[in-house]
Order: C-alpha cells, then structure tokens, then sequence
C-alpha cells in the first residue's frame, strides 16, 4: 500500500552535496614586499623627501641584517619640523634613531586578515611590518586588508 506523499517527486532532483572550498586569507598573500625602508643613522630629511617622492606615510627602520628596529612616520618627522621652529630655522642635524618609534608591534604572515584587522582596531596604527624567522619579509597596511576583505564571496569567507 503506498501512501500518497510518497510519490511526490521534488523538482529539484537528487541534490549532491558540493564540497565547498573555503578562502583562508594570509597577510602574506596581501602585504606589500617591495619596501621603502629606512636606516636609523639615517638623516631625518632623507625620510621627509622619501615619504613626499613616494607618497607613503612611513615605513619600516631595519638595521644591516633586516631586522627591523623601529618604524618611522610622517608624525614622528614632525618632531624635526618643531625642533627647527625652537631655533628658528629648519635643521638638518635629525637622525632616524632620535625619531623613531621603538615599540614596534609586528605580525606573522601567517595572521589571518580578521587577525590582522583586528589588531588595526586594537593598536590603532596604519601598518604593521610582517616578520618572518626575525626579518622583514614585507609590510600590510589598513588599505591593504581592505583589498583583501573586496576579494571574498560570502559563501567561502572564514
């Protein structure tokens, strides 16, 4: 005997689940690898020209083994601009060691973009230098995680 809602058949067919392949995005798939980077004996009005010639806000301070030591940005080069105002003209006497900001907050490229925009909320900061076995192997910025984040599809983020 059957019963009637047996015979129903569905228009859909027999579905086959589809294995669906999820999207882990790395900072090392988005951070930049070509870098401006600066030196700490380097002269503070060497920064200032390269950040307005390249159109970046700062960047990594690596020593002779691209380790990275600080980073400076155009607020740190602001000290220089303050100092030469006290003595009432612009000076050249600035070195990158005397501006920089030593407390540096770096990353693995292998933090997951939600890792690393997170951490953008947290540190409020621009860009972070991306650290591998204790060397500079490249730098993520906001924007870059923002290119990141366009790339997804709803159904394979994580």
């Amino acid at each position: 005997i059957f019963k009637k809602f047996d015979m129903v058949k569905s228009y859909k067919g027999l579905l086959i689940p589809r294995e669906v392949q999820k999207q882990q995005l790395l900072a090392k798939d988005y951070m930049a690898t070509k870098l401006i980077k600066f030196h700490p004996n380097q002269r503070i009005f060497q920064v200032m020209d390269l950040l307005l010639i390249k159109k970046i806000g700062g960047g990594p301070v690596v020593n002779e083994f691209n380790e990275v030591v600080g980073m400076i940005s155009e607020t740190d080069c602001m000290k220089e601009v303050i100092r030469g105002k006290y003595h009432n003209m612009p000076i050249d006497t600035g070195m990158v060691s005397q501006y920089m900001s030593t407390n540096v907050v770096s990353i693995s490229p292998e933090f997951s973009i939600f890792e690393v925009a997170n951490l953008f909320l947290e540190k409020r900061m621009r860009r972070f230098p991306v650290i591998e076995f204790g060397k500079l192997v490249g730098q993520i910025s906001q924007k870059d995680v923002i290119r990141a984040f366009k790339k997804l599809k709803s159904d394979t983020w994580w």
